[in-house]
């Protein structure tokens, strides 16, 4: 069975879970998992937690992600994105807008900003995911998300056809970032309804979609017993957090058999979360988290061993 953690490309037309599925089945195994949903029309990469490494998906999500992506100015969609039945439509041409509104516009958007995630997509809404009210009719009021947006900029000319503007952005985000919504957003603050018309993640948790690989060659790979060497280790997962290293013989026992500490037994400060490290082989040995009701003390949240 393989332990670690495996860039996918995943193509266009498939979803995340199809590509767990293939994956089980070329694998040989069950325990895979992926590390944040793409939708079917979005290609780019998807880390695969295998084996062991399942037990740091959530950490591998919380890294921060890069995509590119295609607006378009002049229509709006019920899905916020190419797929989605026509909303609004409200003609553009070259006079209307410039690289310059553009890129004025989209500094707007740095920082923490506030979402109204769309009605097509999985957020839950009173035990119900807002695709379920949408493919009802239904009207549910959807709740405002914060969310980091650490760059984002044009990468492209402006492209007029059609009474439509076209631009191509390159965001990088935080955990929870609808980029189709962000497309709308940025319509509005230009005044024209808008959507995304193409999506491709580039790098999600570290990994870089020129470093990752088709289900095709992941096959190849198995076949060939040169998969193992592709996989990456659960700390690179764990990057994210602080890292302390150990070397105490004693101390990584009592690590490894989940102890409570008090926080003045580490000389240093420490963050709401960290990993201990083994010194010597420079493997994790547990995540350790401040105890949420006494700040002296630190708790384990997740042993490997």
């Amino acid at each position: 069975m393989y332990n670690g953690i495996l860039p996918v490309f995943k193509e266009r037309g498939l979803t995340s879970h199809d590509v767990v599925f293939k994956l089980r089945k070329i694998l040989k195994m069950k325990k895979i998992g992926h590390t944040g949903t793409l939708d079917p029309e979005v290609d780019g990469v998807l880390p695969i937690c295998l084996g062991n490494a399942t037990r740091v998906s959530d950490y591998v999500m919380e890294m921060g992600k890069t995509y590119k992506a295609e607006v378009t100015l002049g229509v709006s969609t019920t899905t916020e994105d190419q797929t989605g039945d026509t909303l609004e439509v409200k003609g553009i041409d070259k006079d209307d807008v410039t690289e310059r509104d553009i890129d004025q516009t989209l500094e707007k958007f740095l920082g923490v900003i506030e979402q109204i995630p769309p009605m097509y997509s999985s957020v839950k809404v009173k035990g119900k995911k807002l695709y379920e009210y949408a493919r009802n009719n239904e009207e549910v009021e959807r709740p405002v998300r914060h969310v980091l947006i650490k760059n984002i900029y044009r990468t492209s000319n402006l492209t007029f056809q059609n009474n439509q503007c076209h631009f191509e952005i390159e965001v990088s985000c935080g955990k929870g970032t609808y980029i189709r919504t962000l497309a709308t957003d940025i319509g509005k603050k230009l005044g024209y309804p808008a959507h995304m018309s193409r999506l491709t993640r580039v790098s999600s948790g570290g990994f870089q979609i020129d470093k990752s690989f088709k289900l095709k060659q992941i096959k190849d790979m198995h076949e060939h017993d040169s998969l193992q060497d592709k996989l990456f280790p659960i700390e690179y997962g764990l990057k994210g957090l602080q890292e302390i290293e150990i070397n105490d013989e004693a101390f990584k026992k009592r690590i490894l058999n989940g102890q409570k500490f008090n926080v003045k037994d580490l000389d240093q400060e420490i963050e709401s979360q960290f990993v201990f490290i083994d010194q010597m082989s420079k493997k994790a040995l547990a995540i350790y988290m401040v105890h949420p009701e006494k700040i002296n003390e630190i708790k384990p949240k997740k042993v490997f061993n």
